[in-house]
């Protein structure tokens, strides 16, 4: 799967909102890891930041920040982005990496499971800011290994290449030259409205058994994303 379905209009197609409907519990989870750690960006720029939502309302809860970018390869997110451009909010169709630039804090929110060879991606982050902050779904988990069906649906719909635990993820990071400062679960599973009866249900199995273990419960069970902030 080549980075043509977020250019040629087909990733657009099957995620007509871009997912947007997520961007206020996204920017939640990623106002959590900043303040934490007691981070006080001047500059923050989104990596794949699709329809700028996340930036758009971050813009407004950080107001000491002086810029905020965004950058996607895919001309259909930004011109949705385009329309929430103001004041140190701007957005770029360019591939960030090309560009000589570089920033207090560096996002990837849910894009490295998208990128084939993400290790070369990630590597090249490290060069343009002081910290970085990535938000990486663990697909892997006992029911979807035994169902499998849920692996194929985030291919198909949502183009996830790469299917991570919490440990290889946090070690994919390492292997990359990445300090890790700190992470934590998200609950993506737990938080926003159930797609389909099946979630709906396993929601209480799931708060109940992340209330005694968390690692096992998303071992087991799933639905959780890694929030992790490196330097």
């Amino acid at each position: 799967m080549g980075k043509n379905i977020y250019t040629d209009g087909k990733y657009l197609e099957n995620n007509q909102a871009w997912h947007t409907e997520d961007s206020a519990w996204k920017t939640k989870q990623i106002l959590k890891i900043i303040e934490k750690n007691k981070l006080k960006p001047s500059s923050i720029c989104e990596v794949g930041c699709g329809a700028g939502e996340i930036l758009n309302q971050l813009y407004s809860k950080l107001p000491k920040t002086n810029t905020f970018s965004g950058y996607d390869i895919s001309p259909q997110a930004i011109k949705k982005a385009k329309t929430k451009e103001k004041e140190r909010l701007s957005f770029y169709e360019k591939d960030f990496l090309k560009e000589d630039i570089s920033f207090d804090l560096v996002m990837t929110i849910d894009v490295i499971e998208h990128i084939q060879d993400y290790f070369s991606f990630v590597k090249k982050l490290k060069e343009k800011s002081k910290h970085q902050i990535f938000h990486i779904p663990l697909d892997l988990s006992v029911q979807s290994v035994l169902r499998i069906k849920p692996i194929l649906k985030q291919r198909q719909k949502v183009g996830h290449i790469h299917y991570f635990t919490k440990e290889t993820a946090l070690e994919a990071l390492k292997d990359c030259g990445f300090e890790i400062v700190d992470y934590f679960y998200t609950g993506s599973a737990i938080d926003l409205p159930s797609k389909s009866i099946k979630s709906f249900l396993a929601k209480l199995p799931r708060k109940i058994l992340f209330k005694i273990n968390k690692d096992l419960a998303v071992r087991l069970l799933g639905g959780y994303s890694l929030m992790v902030l490196t330097k």
